[in-house]
């Protein structure tokens, strides 16, 4: 009897020993969420992490073009009613009452170009720099690269860029059937994607640099909005660069917004002044504000939910 139960018992332990997992089956059986590391150094930009979320930079992209206009009678024509109705006042007090020379173009078509390009590098900019006072409430939460938001912010302004495109296209047939001489300069209108591209980077650098800023100085958020209308003034936006004094001329340029701006309306309108001294001078702003930007906000984001 002993011996059977000997037996038996030598089975089970047997049948145990082969029903008990190995270690290589335990390694891949464990599918790690997150892996805690030492503190990354400041030029650690996360863009490999960032790209491990790319389905939720999607979701983002979704929420940020549609939901916010969910509930609203006019929807997503909401992205084009705002650099429109902008469009029509700076027609009226730039070109009607000033009288500034629009580079020989309307003055409606001149403004709402502007405002197109110019509207992107606002969303751009506003949805960075928003982004930890806006979403406190999912990042004290939930764990995701805090990037994917401005990210995701940039993407959705190029569908707002997309309309308003659709009706740039619509307004140069129309001014061309009148008789109005557009000249489009189709290598740069080919690299519009790269002066879009410019635009992003540098909005996101500035936007970064606010939003980790406002963490623990909130006053000035209240500041951005002065800001962003002094810096469309100073951007030569509403105005061609050659309607500026000359005496004014060298101070215009020291502002690297300004060549993209005139980059933009070279491309769209065949109007402007390009030189290879303001490209370089754009390119150099927009990867170095990019990368202060984003070291400036990887920083932030470890401690700002105990100041927001």
């Amino acid at each position: 009897m002993s011996e059977v139960n000997l037996e038996t018992q030598s089975v089970t332990t047997q049948q145990a020993k082969n029903d008990s997992p190995t270690k290589k089956e335990l390694s891949e059986q464990e599918q790690w969420t997150e892996i805690i590391r030492p503190e990354t150094p400041w030029w650690d930009l996360k863009l490999r992490e960032l790209y491990r979320y790319r389905d939720l930079v999607r979701i983002f992209v979704w929420r940020d073009f549609i939901a916010a206009y969910k509930q609203t009678i006019l929807g997503p024509l909401w992205h084009f009613i705002n650099p429109f109705a902008s469009s029509i006042i700076n027609t009226l007090v730039f070109g009607t009452i000033a009288q500034i020379p629009m580079e020989g173009l309307p003055p409606f078509l001149f403004q709402f170009t502007s405002m197109m390009l110019w509207s992107y590098f606002v969303r751009c900019f506003n949805t960075t720099q928003n982004t930890f006072l806006s979403n406190a409430g999912i990042f004290s939460k939930v764990y995701f690269p805090r990037l994917a938001v401005p990210v995701s912010g940039a993407i959705s302004a190029l569908f707002q860029f997309g309309i308003l495109f659709i009706f740039y296209i619509g307004l140069v047939i129309f001014f061309r059937y009148k008789g109005v001489a557009i000249n489009f300069h189709w290598l740069y209108f080919a690299l519009l994607p790269v002066w879009l591209l410019l635009f992003a980077m540098t909005a996101l650098g500035l936007g970064a640099i606010v939003a980790a800023l406002t963490t623990k100085y909130r006053d000035l958020s209240l500041f951005v909005g002065y800001g962003l209308s002094l810096l469309m003034y100073i951007s030569a936006v509403v105005f061609p660069v050659s309607a500026v004094p000359e005496k004014f001329q060298t101070y215009v340029h020291f502002n690297p917004i300004v060549p993209l701006m005139e980059l933009g309306r070279y491309a769209l309108l065949g109007v402007g002044t390009v030189t290879l001294a303001g490209v370089v001078k754009s390119l150099v702003f927009a990867i170095v504000i990019f990368l202060i930007g984003v070291a400036m906000f990887n920083r932030a984001e470890r401690t700002f939910i105990d100041s927001v």
